[in-house]
């Protein structure tokens, strides 16, 4: 049993369900000032986009208006997009394939590639396992539908492990936290910055990680009648570009990000430094290109084959390519910082 402080860790674990399921509400946090009568709903993530582009003054000379709308994980953000009550949105690798598996009303419009090395599977400090190959008939606190859940199946298959030699125990974090912490599972799968907190906050470590196995991709998706309006499309792009930006910027003033997230999101400096430098500071922008749609497609008929989403889809048909401008291939390696802070 990992011997901690629960209270302490799970306020701001609820504070950052960000890449797969959780509740469905959103709040209204307030307008950007710009100019013009353009309006762009943007819907956004704790310590998301909002918070980059601040701080990283791309919000400062727009000629339209961003209302920002903050989602407490994915897939209610694209809830929001299907219903067109949010323009466009950022979410996990995952997200758009359950989405799309529902026949949402979404267009993937944007993609960045990060760093996979925070999606991973811990263990206990003096957990007997040694290799994946070892969970063989072992518990796992995973969330369903979520990056980490894709990321576990995918691992499990490269030690020559499927699903069902586990025991996967479909649990949001901060139960999967109070499972993990009790003893009651014998690993947790999770994704940054729930790996850097709890390396940094338990007697944890790292049994294997995402890096190899899953594209490390996010994306930008936007709603179709968004899309459809000139003027609102002319915003998304205008945003996609700020967005690159912001993230070079991000890698470039690591400590200021990670001051700027901490107060966001409740966690200590400490961690959110080590997940900027662990994946949060490593996205480089990148075109949706054949390849990103492949390996997302993969991921699809992985959901389907698992009867986890309700149909098979072409991924192709939910991508609109317009604002690829140039950017580079989807497999260009993420940034660097090296080894991360401890």
């Amino acid at each position: 049993m990992i011997s901690r402080s629960l209270p302490a860790l799970l306020l701001p674990l609820a504070l950052l369900l960000s890449a797969c399921g959780g509740a469905t509400s959103a709040s209204t946090t307030g307008d950007t000032d710009g100019k013009g009568g353009v309006v762009l709903d943007v819907g956004d993530q704790k310590g998301g986009y909002e918070a980059i582009l601040r701080a990283a003054g791309e919000l400062d000379d727009l000629d339209y208006r961003i209302k920002w709308s903050t989602f407490t994980s994915g897939p209610p953000l694209l809830e929001a997009v299907n219903a067109q009550a949010v323009d466009l949105g950022g979410v996990g690798n995952t997200p758009p394939v359950f989405a799309a598996g529902a026949d949402s009303r979404i267009v993937v419009v944007g993609a960045a590639h990060g760093s996979s090395a925070g999606e991973a599977v811990v263990v206990p400090e003096d957990s007997p396992l040694k290799s994946p190959a070892q969970l063989k008939g072992r518990s796992i606190a995973v969330a369903q539908g979520s990056s980490a859940h894709y990321q576990l199946i995918a691992s499990l298959k490269k030690a020559g492990l499927g699903i069902e030699d586990v025991k996967p125990k479909y649990l949001q974090p901060a139960d999967a936290l109070a499972a993990y912490s009790r003893g009651k599972v014998d690993a947790w799968a999770i994704w940054d910055p729930y790996t850097s907190q709890v390396l940094r906050s338990t007697k944890s470590r790292v049994l294997t990680t995402g890096q190899g196995v899953v594209n490390g991709l996010s994306f930008q998706v936007a709603s179709p009648a968004a899309l459809k309006d000139p003027a609102k499309s002319r915003a998304i792009g205008d945003l996609l570009v700020r967005l690159q930006r912001a993230q070079s910027w991000v890698f470039e003033h690591p400590e200021a990000w990670a001051k700027v997230w901490a107060k966001e999101t409740g966690l200590s400096y400490e961690v959110a430094l080590d997940a900027v430098r662990l994946s949060a500071g490593t996205r480089v922008s990148v075109a949706l290109d054949p390849a990103a749609i492949a390996s997302e497609q993969a991921i699809a008929d992985t959901f389907a084959d698992l009867r986890l989403i309700p149909r098979r889809f072409s991924f192709k048909e939910y991508v609109d390519t317009r604002f690829n401008r140039g950017l580079p291939p989807s497999s260009t390696a993420p940034r660097s910082y090296g080894k991360a802070s401890s």
